[in-house]
């Protein structure tokens, strides 16, 4: 019999999809699985014939609403993001950690982002071992800084590595209250002060869900630290409409442009700018998230799976997200990203420095002149495109989904 896996995915579709990836990975090894996440993503869930438990917590909701507005608002600034954060997940904590505490009964290995410290806390209560995902680099190295304090890089190595522990610690103290409040109530466990979690924490192993193509394994990262490349989900089920099957058909490759879930009270401006900007470029685009229809030259679509979509771009224009930045590398095609906050001004410079697109354009500063010129010089640079298909050639060489299932092995062997 193999074990119960619990993996809490907390976030965007971009973070839901690489967890179900590896939980079917498990599966197919003989694991149950048990995929903790919002209830938005009850059915994606099901449809990767994985067991599901319900988060009242809604990323997209929380974007929406004028607390996630204003955090989109902040841009790079890691002070703000951190509020930003404190003021809309305070007061739901509480409520979540009794969710996850209710979904991982059972569980035989528990695996979380490090939002929380999360992890430790369930592997104290369940008795049984953990892991870390990280979807950006979040591991302490002095080769670079955290991802949302990427000033502290003029601080040299010392900085760089002070900056994880300070983003670490920001959150835990943000969090700790509620957090002690529960481990003390419903885990009969003791609070923990503001540095117990970094005393217990080392040595945990860390599932880092990128490729070493895109981000080099910094040479302070210790044995427990695993680069295993990234994880992606497909959809073999999912079938084309007839209209974009016949919008790609009638004309050249156009220019997918999509912000994820990174909705925002302008979103109508948004789409006049894009909109204004692909025609002044003279292109095509393959639209996400635009309220408007489509017209000769421009496709509205809903959901279409990334796998299937990005290799059929010319480009791809997007948000910076980690999920959505793997996908258009794997896809051998070049990115102008646009990021709105945390991790993505990250990603965008990445895509940049790899020679795989423009310099990034933050998007509180798009504008149909400044758009027009970058997806000119994204589609019409070939040196985008093939730098972008060499880091595509690496990506599909790997196998990101079975080193991670190596690597819970010999941290949770299964008893089949």
């Amino acid at each position: 019999m193999g074990r119960t896996v619990v993996i809490f995915a907390a976030g965007s579709r971009g973070d839901v999809q690489p967890c179900l990836a590896l939980g079917r990975g498990l599966k197919r090894r003989g694991d149950t699985v048990r995929v903790i996440a919002s209830h938005r993503y009850r059915g994606l869930i099901a449809q990767a014939g994985l067991d599901f438990h319900s988060l009242s917590l809604d990323p997209t909701e929380i974007i929406a609403s004028p607390e996630g507005q204003e955090l989109l608002a902040g841009g790079r600034s890691a002070v703000r993001f951190v509020r930003g954060m404190h003021r809309i997940l305070g007061p739901l904590i509480a409520r979540m950690l009794s969710e996850v505490q209710t979904g991982a009964k059972g569980a035989d290995l528990v695996l979380t982002p490090s939002l929380c410290f999360l992890g430790l806390h369930l592997s104290q209560y369940l008795e049984v071992p953990y892991a870390v995902i990280h979807f950006q680099p979040s591991q302490p190295s002095g080769a670079f800084p955290h991802p949302f304090l990427p000033a502290a890089r003029f601080l040299g190595a010392v900085g760089n590595r002070l900056s994880f522990y300070a983003v670490d610690l920001a959150f835990w103290l943000v969090s700790r209250p509620a957090v002690n409040t529960w481990r003390r109530e419903q885990l009969g466990l003791p609070a923990m002060s503001p540095l117990d979690p970094f005393r217990h924490a080392p040595g945990t192993p860390v599932l880092c869900a990128f490729s070493p193509a895109v981000v080099p394994r910094p040479g302070d990262w210790g044995s427990s630290v695993h680069l295993t490349g990234y994880w992606f989900h497909e959809e073999p089920s999912w079938t084309p409409s007839p209209d974009l099957l016949a919008f790609l058909e009638s004309g050249p490759p156009p220019v997918y442009v999509g912000f994820g879930s990174m909705s925002s009270s302008d979103d109508g401006v948004t789409g006049r700018v894009v909109r204004a900007a692909l025609r002044r470029a003279g292109l095509r685009g393959v639209l996400t998230g635009d309220s408007a229809t489509s017209d000769d030259d421009v496709l509205v679509v809903d959901d279409v799976p990334h796998g299937w979509l990005f290799p059929r771009m010319a480009a791809v224009v997007h948000h910076g997200g980690a999920g959505t930045t793997a996908a258009a590398l794997r896809a051998g095609v070049p990115s102008l990203v646009c990021p709105f906050f945390g991790d993505q001004p990250y990603w965008a410079e990445r895509v940049h420095r790899l020679g795989a697109g423009p310099k990034p354009l933050p998007a509180r500063h798009l504008t149909v002149p400044v758009l027009a010129e970058r997806l000119r010089a994204v589609v019409r640079n070939s040196e985008y495109t093939e730098a972008a298909r060499r880091l595509s050639r690496a990506l599909h060489a790997e196998d990101g989904v079975a080193e991670a299932c190596r690597v819970l092995d010999r941290l949770a062997p299964s008893s089949v």
